[in-house]
């Protein structure tokens, strides 16, 4: 936002040359000494310490800094008497929006030196300046609308409107939080806005603009106050510390830079508080500086990002530990760590990124080192997991241990392949033979099928939820709904659970896979055993096929020292996934994957063919309309071949 004057609005002379400084009337009682005798009286009481944050606040629009584009749209406005009636200055806070009202007003209300009409040129203070500076003037009124919120302040306002001013050019209203008015306030406002007396100017300042509504903002002359970069702001609080006859060291001055944010103020009051921090005469250093803020060591933050990309975790964990000891708060760690990830990656992109001047020889140096040996993929990986880390430190109960599990899964992650890698790995895995079945119970690999690989880190594998597989043709012929699917032939016991299955009947499904075990089967005739539940489910059974086949089953229960034929119809697919699993591992492709993701496993193995097989039955035929019947006049298509 804002560069100094030599004077702030509480120094004598503010800026007046020094015959119109006025009179203070100083005796020789007020200087502490008695005239008759000589000898001291009771010492005068020092001037009351003032901020450099209103100490070096901007008198004039020359002494704006970063704001050159409002400066030049209003000056050329002033020049050519193309005032607007309404102002809005919007920006981050502390940035001199309502220091920037003050000068607008002033500007305004300009009259010395010959001029009699507003201009932004005031080389000295005019009749009016001082008491507007200092919020004062009785034509200029200044309204915080975060505590006067309703409409009738508003009122006030709208009834004081008609009265010309008395002493200055016009009347300025400075409303600053205007966007915390009640929607009441605003709508009170929008007519004495929109056409105001020409005698009055209003001027707002927010640092919420989306809050106020857009009937206010197409009544008002928008202007955003920039952010200060580094550079800038480091030049400015340079400037600040040789008046102030204080030395502060670049890197201290590229510390407080960046924890300011762009914001002015900010960093007028991390100056103020450095100097107090660092000893009297000493120039402040960045280590001084780094402590006052809390934040880590430059070096410790490239000692732990180095041990976090090499994969060391109980190094890393234990430097950690040591800067939290050390005063370090671990979500400025993580910060600290992102912010590196984001310089590490312009150094990669952007050969002129080395020659910034708030770099230090020492950040220039590890950082090159290192780009020399990440990859911008993996640079990106690592800027997302401490981005989404950051939030988890900052919410966590226990920011110490959460900041641990973020570098946990940093360190877990850098040892992952990058996706060429990968692909190079999997390419130069030879081919199975020409003509080479997989083992029993797996599918062939030229059949399509898929593994579904997750991968994880190793501490631990991913749960595995394969899909069942089919159970025979009659299985698949069981899958389309029941009033399209066609009838199945009862010659096993496998087609009785697809007919449950086809009928969606999960219940009795799940019964006749779980809970019983098959004795003997005839068409017509089935022999169970029970292993779970009571005998319901035979009965059960017998009623729903004689419903479902329009024919009589009779459904037995076998005595208890009957032999079942065969396992039940759950461990039976059970048996058969595991075998395809495993036979799906020992391909060459798919194992190559598993060695290239420690931990991973196979969660799903589909037939890609009986997919799209699938696919094709289920898309409808097209339906042919009336517009696609020819009628005997239509012409013959072939007379357009």
């Amino acid at each position: 936002m804002t560069a100094p004057s030599d004077t702030g609005p509480g120094d004598t002379d503010s800026g007046a040359p020094e015959e119109d400084a006025p009179n203070l009337g100083m005796t020789a009682d007020d200087a502490g000494f008695d005239l008759m005798g000589g000898e001291a009286k009771e010492p005068a009481k020092p001037s009351e310490y003032q901020v450099l944050a209103r100490k070096y606040r901007p008198q004039t629009f020359d002494d704006l800094v970063g704001q050159e584009a409002m400066v030049r749209t209003l000056g050329n406005a002033f020049a050519t008497n193309r005032i607007a009636h309404a102002f809005i200055l919007t920006g981050v806070r502390g940035i001199g929006k309502t220091t920037t009202a003050r000068i607008l007003a002033r500007a305004l209300n300009y009259d010395g030196d010959g001029i009699d009409g507003p201009t932004i040129d005031m080389p000295k203070l005019g009749i009016n300046c001082q008491e507007i500076m200092d919020s004062r003037h009785q034509d200029v009124m200044e309204m915080d609308a975060a505590s006067r919120t309703g409409i009738g302040d508003i009122r006030e306002i709208i009834e004081s409107v008609r009265y010309a001013p008395t002493s200055a050019r016009y009347k300025v209203y400075i409303i600053d939080e205007v966007h915390m008015l009640s929607n009441a306030a605003f709508n009170g406002l929008l007519k004495t806005l929109e056409e105001p007396p020409a005698h009055v100017k209003f001027i707002f300042a927010t640092t919420e603009i989306r809050k106020v509504p857009v009937t206010v903002l197409s009544r008002c002359q928008r202007f955003d106050l920039r952010r200060l970069d580094t550079d800038a702001m480091s030049a400015h609080l340079a400037n600040i510390a040789g008046k102030e006859g204080v030395s502060v060291d670049e890197g201290a001055l590229a510390l407080i830079g960046r924890a300011a944010e762009g914001s002015v103020r900010d960093g007028l009051s991390l100056l103020d508080q450095a100097i107090a921090h660092g000893t009297q005469g000493e120039t402040i250093s960045a280590d001084g500086v780094r402590a006052m803020l809390g934040l880590a060591d430059r070096g410790r933050v490239f000692d732990l990002f180095e041990h976090v990309m090499k994969g060391d975790v109980a190094t890393a964990l234990t430097e950690l530990a040591a800067q939290y000891h050390d005063g370090a708060d671990p979500a400025v760690v993580i910060s600290d760590m992102a912010e590196l990830t984001h310089w590490l990656t312009r150094l990669k992109l952007v050969e002129k990124a080395a020659d910034d001047k708030t770099v230090s020889d020492m950040d220039r140096t590890r950082g090159l080192e290192m780009v020399a040996k990440l990859s911008v993929k993996s640079l990106a990986r690592t800027w997302q997991m401490l981005l989404k880390g950051l939030g988890e430190v900052e919410r966590a109960p226990w920011p110490l241990a959460a900041a641990e599990m973020v570098l946990v899964r940093l360190a877990y992650a850098a040892d992952l392949p990058t996706p060429e890698e990968l692909i190079k790995k999997l390419q130069n895995t030879p081919a199975p033979a020409a003509g080479t079945a997989p083992s029993s119970g797996a599918p062939a690999s030229g059949g399509g099928s898929s593994a579904a690989i997750s991968a994880g880190a190793s501490s631990g594998p991913v749960r595995s939820v394969p899909s069942a597989p089919q159970s025979g043709p009659t299985m698949a012929q069981a899958a389309p709904a029941m009033d399209t699917a066609p009838a199945i032939q009862l010659q096993r016991f496998e087609d009785v659970v697809a007919m449950a299955e086809q009928k969606r009947d999960v219940m009795l499904q799940n019964a006749l896979e779980h809970d019983v075990q098959l004795v003997n089967f005839a068409p017509g005739r089935i022999e169970l055993a029970v292993l779970r539940g009571s005998g319901d489910i035979i009965q059960e059974l017998s009623r729903k096929l004689s419903s479902w086949t329009n024919e009589r089953w009779f459904v037995t229960q076998a005595k208890r020292d009957a032999e079942p034929v065969q396992p039940t119809i759950g461990e039976t697919k059970k048996n058969a996934r595991e075998a395809q699993m495993q036979a799906i591992r020992q391909e060459p492709l798919v194992k190559a994957a598993l060695e290239a993701f420690p931990g991973a496993e196979i969660v799903e193995v589909r037939d890609l063919g009986a997919d799209a097989a699938a696919e094709a039955a289920d898309t409808p035929a097209p339906v042919e309309s009336d517009d696609d019947v020819m009628d005997d006049d239509a012409p013959n298509t072939e007379d357009f071949i």
